[in-house]
């Protein structure tokens, strides 16, 4: 029962996400939750597009999770905030933000396909943030369901201990239930998948379900050493202490408990939410959070709804009813009209409501307390990962991490009017999804959209459309090319000659151009004029004016780079040289002397560091190779290739897509600019 302040005790509070490789059952598994809870009362389905939490016009075109979505329902006592987050990959990065702010998780596999490619990148996500995990092997009433098979492969792949304390009850389409080897009882699902309860273990079944819970208990016994000295002791382990070290492996992460069911058809989804309230960890069981103060001094911050407030924002969006911050409370208590501090911004922020958080509905809330999950209306400055926090006990919290975009595509406005539109769309969507990268290409005037892969961007694209009625143009950038010279000219003579009455323009002088080896090395210019033939202040002004020149190149009129210009001879008049006149000298006599040189276009080039499995390798460098790419080392280590290669940035469009696919989504790549190097001859007209 909730207090009349709407807060619950910490420790009957569970804040945990959902994680799997795409269509493994996450949000199946979610809907499925909520109908067990009764938060909802009809079970929602992803191919009919009547999900609660994929509620994202788009989610229900595609029948994917794109946009993490936090739920709240209570269980046995206890309230859940639940966040189903995406599983493909090119939304790692909303994965990372929940991962920051959640205690725990539960990892769904598919029984058939064991661990995933993405299964193992989000189980590193989740290592990293030391989230306990508990695994839910979904799909049991498949063909070729496997639990035993699962289970090893998140031995082989993921290596903590799985320990399996459910076997299931029939297989493939018989799956009726599962044996619950803690308490050795039969839990069964109707054909309706309504709960039949537990019951004795079959009889058929009682010698495979004793040799499984003997398994159970001598891998726990390995673990844990309280279990292991009852182990000693007696030869067994009672349910007590089954169960408690159980929960204490899961919340130090040295193992992970295993279930099964099938969420589609409703099987094993009770027992699943008894095992988040039994194995997962409160607000109370996770170390105190720590921040940095106003004087660069570390603090922590028990989950204490006395305490002064901190809370640590990790999703923006924009809603009809105005805009939604999410927050996840560590510490204090903040009521309705409170005033915070954004400690990331250095301002303050009032309150206006608190919302308890249902996906695309809210309950309104009076106030929210340490371990809550909430989303509150009236902050105009917070972003994901700002701090927001008492202004008499300021805290800035580590935000999430971003990732680097890997994929860019130039986007425009498809009617000129709509310029200024399609600019503020962008702004919003780059703050409600730091992982989008928004910038003007200052040479070619685009306007570059940056993010995690193809599908990440046209998901972008495809909101500014539909919710700002926009028309918008995607192409591929154009990419910055220079220009350089390949073979130099000497003694090149230029005069600048000019006679319009009142006093002209005199300046002649001599060049030698030459490459310097390096494209990126920009202009060296020097003079060897003896005799004073041109005076040092007109040096300093040819020199001015071949800086000049070096703007337009003479093969596309790209920047000119990596040449050296050396002023041999000229002459000056006395009446009519001057600085002008030499300065034009110089722009215009080594623009006539690079048509003359042999000139090499060049174009931007990337090291690229991409990892995969040995079995993807021959894949992976004939790719390379097709897009001109040069090979520059490669390593094995730990079952994985890292291969390094220079590779023309403009061949990298599109690669994070080819890379998944030739990898079964197993390959990772990094790119790092790194200058020029000469573009191909363009094939000749016929």
């Amino acid at each position: 029962m909730r207090n009349p302040t709407n807060a619950t005790p910490l420790t009957t509070v569970r804040n945990l996400g959902i994680l799997a490789h795409v269509d493994a059952g996450k949000t199946t598994v979610t809907e499925r939750i909520l109908y067990a809870t009764g938060t909802t009362h009809r079970r929602g389905e992803v191919h009919d597009g009547t999900t609660v939490t994929d509620f994202d016009p788009q989610e229900r075109d595609r029948g994917i999770t794109i946009f993490a979505a936090a739920v709240s329902c209570t269980w046995d006592g206890h309230r859940i905030n639940l966040i189903d987050t995406p599983g493909h990959v090119d939304f790692a990065d909303e994965v990372e933000r929940a991962l920051r702010v959640l205690d725990g998780a539960v990892a769904v596999f598919d029984a058939v396909a064991g661990v995933e490619p993405q299964s193992e990148s989000v189980w590193r996500q989740a290592d990293r943030h030391g989230v306990p995990r508990i695994a839910f092997v979904n799909k049991m009433d498949r063909a070729g369901a496997d639990l035993d098979a699962a289970v090893a492969s998140i031995r082989e792949r993921l290596h903590p201990a799985p320990l399996a304390v459910q076997m299931p009850i029939g297989a493939e389409d018989a799956f009726t239930g599962v044996v619950d080897l803690v308490r050795m009882r039969a839990l069964t699902w109707g054909d309706d998948g309504e709960y039949g309860g537990g019951a004795p273990v079959p009889d058929e079944l009682c010698a495979e379900a004793r040799r499984r819970r003997r398994l159970l208990e001598e891998a726990v016994a390995e673990l844990h050493p309280g279990a292991l000295e009852e182990f000693c002791d007696t030869g067994s382990l009672g349910t007590g202490t089954l169960t408690a070290a159980l929960r204490d492996l899961t919340r130090g992460g040295d193992a992970v408990v295993v279930l099964c069911g099938s969420a589609y058809r409703n099987r094993g989804v009770e027992p699943l939410l008894d095992a988040v309230l039994a194995y997962l960890p409160s607000p109370l069981d996770v170390p105190p959070v720590r921040g940095t103060d106003d004087g660069g001094g570390e603090q922590e911050r028990a989950a204490d709804p006395a305490a002064p407030f901190a809370a640590l924002a990790f999703k923006v969006t924009a809603t009809a009813t105005g805009r939604l911050t999410y927050l996840r409370v560590y510490a204090g208590t903040i009521g309705k009209g409170d005033t915070v501090w954004d400690a990331t911004a250095r301002r303050g922020e009032r309150v206006g409501r608190i919302l308890r958080v249902r996906a695309d509905r809210h309950a309104p809330l009076d106030r929210a307390v340490a371990g809550d999950i909430v989303a509150v209306v009236g902050l105009k400055s917070a972003r994901a990962g700002s701090t927001l926090c008492a202004p008499d006990a300021p805290l800035v919290l580590e935000p999430p991490g971003v990732a680097e975009p890997v994929v860019s595509v130039a986007v425009e406005a498809l009617r000129g009017t709509d310029t200024g539109r399609l600019a503020s769309a962008l702004g919003r969507l780059a703050e409600e999804d730091p992982s989008l990268v928004v910038r003007t290409d200052p040479e070619t005037g685009q306007t570059v959209l940056s993010g995690m892969g193809e599908l990440h961007l046209e998901v972008a694209v495809e909101k500014i459309r539909r919710e700002h009625g926009l028309g918008v143009g995607v192409g591929r950038p154009r990419v910055s090319h220079r220009e350089t010279v390949g073979r130099g000219v000497s003694g090149f003579v230029y005069r600048h000659v000019k006679q319009d009455g009142g006093a002209g323009q005199f300046a002649h002088v001599v060049l030698d151009v030459e490459p310097l080896g390096t494209p990126e090395a920009g202009l060296e210019f020097r003079s060897v004029v003896v005799g004073g033939r041109v005076p040092q202040e007109y040096v300093r002004a040819v020199e001015a004016g071949c800086r000049d020149a070096l703007a337009e190149g003479p093969l596309g009129g790209h920047p000119v780079t990596g040449l050296r210009v050396t002023l041999t001879d000229g002459s000056t008049h006395v009446k009519d040289s001057s600085d002008t006149a030499f300065r034009t000298a110089g722009r215009f006599g080594l623009r006539d002397a690079l048509r003359a040189c042999r000139m090499v276009l060049l174009e931007p080039v990337a090291e690229v560091t991409v990892t995969v499995p040995e079995d993807a390798v021959g894949a992976v460098l004939g790719d390379l190779a097709a897009r001109r790419g040069r090979v520059t080392g490669s390593v094995t280590r730990a079952g994985a290739t890292v291969v390094t290669a220079t590779v023309p940035l403009a061949e990298l469009f599109g690669y994070a897509t080819r890379l998944r696919s030739r990898t079964q989504g197993r390959g990772t790549f990094t790119a790092r600019p790194t200058g020029y190097a000469p573009a191909p001859a363009p094939a000749p007209v016929r």
